[in-house]
């Protein structure tokens, strides 16, 4: 089994557990949110475009992984993704420029 088939697996498992746990509710204490197992959490109940945008757009936060979700799981802040992938990428540059050509492999790969 590959590791997207794990995941989808995975979020589909989470999606039904969210329905049956709150479908094994009252009607009347039914939230439709919450979470899975006490882990994943969910929000089922129809999004505002001001949700989707404090889950997925909120750059002013410094988490990339969020529960204001949409559905089953996390939601990534996309921006302070970027801005993390964006220093390390900065990092690594620097620092491969400071070790110089000569600590750098040759064309064939072995050590020297």
């Amino acid at each position: 089994m590959d590791l997207f088939r794990a995941f989808r697996t995975a979020a589909w498992l989470a999606l039904f557990g969210a329905i049956y746990q709150e479908l094994r509710k009252p009607p009347e204490e039914r939230t439709w949110h919450g979470k899975v197992l006490g882990i994943v959490p969910y929000d089922l109940r129809m999004p505002s475009i001001e949700k989707v945008r404090k889950a997925y757009w909120d750059p002013s936060r410094d988490e990339i992984f969020s529960e204001d979700v949409v559905g089953v799981g996390w939601a990534v802040n996309i921006p302070v993704a970027i801005r993390r992938l964006n220093a390390g990428a900065t990092q690594y540059a620097s620092a491969s420029r400071r070790r110089g050509p000569a600590a750098r492999l040759p064309e064939d790969g072995a050590r020297r």
